[in-house]
């Protein structure tokens, strides 16, 4: 069993990869989609989208234990020239990706506009070459993944989509059990990854809706998967993954107190401090506190106190505050 941390785009950049991995629970990353429009991707872009490929030596002494590991982070590709991406998969691979991710899930209008997302799930061949094109330019030893909603407006394409995925070469699947049209609104379909499971042989992960023990449980009934992605889940209650752990060890677990996520958040603070200008600093703990307040109410008090400052030691003194709560 493996918890995969999903990547949401805008949200989970690296540093909030960094803090969730170093808090335990999670086995893998993904990354933000890496755009593949015109042409393939350089380096510097995959540098930069994920610092974690930084070669040791280019890396700033007294930042680079922020970086993370190559290892457990997959580089995430979104696009529909399978040539372009192809290539870029390459290059990726040059530089130390253990894994190359393919986005077919993505909902957001201005990616699909641009074709590319979920908006592919109606064109089932494309979806093939993109895959078949990707193994081919890749070494045996970097894994191919892909990600795939259940449909664009209906939830028809699925069986077809994910056969003609594993057929490609693809080592395995991600599947959010909601089409791109039902967006984020529950229920999240489960069931519908069991029947998955019966027509291929790779590995199928299930994502979408998994917010507590509770529903990982139900996820797992339904879809008969052990492994999850999790992304809003997580961000609501950071250590969810430890608690999936826990329970599939037959360990008691007791989540973190309202100060122990507050230190959290001020070390999150510290780490975008040197990314963003200092009026912008706060804006990714505002970000966090939005998710964090489905599961502790003392985030929305924190989040009216700092939302209209854009002074970094208001902001970072208020948090401090929080860690110190009884």
């Amino acid at each position: 069993m493996q918890i995969y941390l999903a990547p949401m785009e805008g949200v989970i950049d690296h540093h909030m990869r960094y803090l969730l991995n170093e808090l335990g629970g999670i086995d893998l990353s993904v990354t933000e989609f890496i755009r593949v429009s015109e042409q393939a991707v350089p380096r510097r872009v995959f540098l930069r989208c994920c610092p974690e490929l930084t070669p040791l030596s280019e890396r700033v002494a007294t930042t680079g234990s922020e970086y993370g590991s190559s290892k457990t982070t997959r580089v995430q590709l979104l696009g529909s020239k399978p040539d372009l991406i192809g290539r870029s998969a390459r290059t990726a691979a040059l530089l130390g990706a253990s894994a190359i991710d393919l986005n077919f899930g993505c909902p957001a209008k201005i990616v699909n506009r641009n074709y590319g997302g979920a908006r592919l799930l109606d064109e089932t061949t494309l979806i093939h070459a993109i895959v078949k094109t990707t193994r081919q330019c890749v070494p045996a030893t970097t894994l191919v993944t892909a990600k795939i909603r259940l449909g664009y407006e209906d939830r028809n394409s699925y069986l077809r989509n994910a056969v003609a995925i594993a057929e490609a070469g693809a080592d395995e699947l991600v599947v959010h059990a909601r089409s791109k049209a039902d967006g984020y609104n529950p229920p999240a379909y489960w069931r519908c990854i069991r029947e998955i499971q019966a027509r291929i042989d790779i590995p199928v992960i299930a994502n979408g809706e998994i917010w507590t023990l509770e529903d990982y449980i139900d996820c797992r009934e339904q879809s008969g998967c052990t492994s999850v992605m999790l992304g809003r889940g997580l961000l609501a209650r950071p250590d969810l993954g430890l608690a999936i752990k826990a329970y599939q060890a037959g360990e008691d677990y007791r989540y973190l107190s309202w100060p122990q996520i507050a230190k959290l958040a001020l070390q999150l603070l510290d780490l975008t401090r040197a990314g963003y200008p200092t009026k912008y600093a706060g804006n990714r703990i505002k970000q966090w506190l939005y998710y964090l307040s489905r599961s502790y109410p003392e985030a929305i008090i924190l989040f009216e106190l700092i939302k209209r400052s854009k002074d970094y030691d208001f902001i970072e003194h208020a948090i401090i505050q929080e860690t110190l709560a009884a």
